[in-house]
């Protein structure tokens, strides 16, 4: 998305899951000033199959009956990089990263697991909570990665800057935040 946006996709309100993206948008001065802020955090957590019983904690990644574990891909995908950081931070990334299977986006990680194609995967809450098909295993301690928000802001290529301005305030209400943390999310500075 950041690299559509930059190339002139015609895009009123970005929302990032990660500030990386959104960082990157704010220094080429493509966002409107002050219309930048956290909108939602999430957390990251270990998934398994429903009937799975082999992993219960992030450190079982290394068990030799695991062979693929489902990963956004790091370069690519924020939940990639969430999961590289608190694999590094448990001092098991080397061990585990020949059973990594690599994701283009978080949902297909979430959906290796679901098919049972990965025995494993790491992917946000909001996404376990999404399907009946997996059980969350272990939540990552805040202390193994960098925190997970999802910011906000409106581009300045916006053609609706107004009614951009009305969609974030609504985000922001309370109707939007009873829906938010029904799905998984918490919303930012709550």
């Amino acid at each position: 998305m950041q690299q559509q946006i930059e190339q002139g996709a015609g895009v009123d309100v970005f929302i990032s899951a990660a500030t990386k993206q959104i960082d990157a948008l704010q220094q080429k001065g493509l966002l409107v000033d002050g219309t930048r802020k956290n909108l939602l955090k999430n957390q990251v957590v270990l998934i398994v199959p429903q009937n799975s019983t082999v992993v219960a904690d992030f450190k079982d990644l290394t068990s030799p009956r695991i062979k693929k574990i489902a990963l956004g891909e790091p370069k690519s995908v924020p939940a990639g990089q969430y999961a590289q950081q608190i694999l590094t931070s448990l001092k098991i990334l080397d061990t585990v990263k020949s059973k990594a299977v690599y994701a283009k986006d978080v949902r297909q990680a979430l959906n290796y697991v679901e098919s049972g194609n990965a025995d494993a995967g790491v992917v946000y809450l909001s996404d376990a909570k999404s399907t009946p098909k997996v059980k969350i295993v272990a939540t990552a301690s805040e202390k193994t990665h960098s925190p997970v928000v999802y910011p906000i802001a409106i581009l300045k290529s916006s053609k609706n800057v107004d009614a951009a301005k009305d969609f974030v305030q609504f985000l922001s209400s309370n109707e939007a935040k009873t829906v938010f943390e029904k799905q998984g999310f918490t919303v930012a500075g709550s």
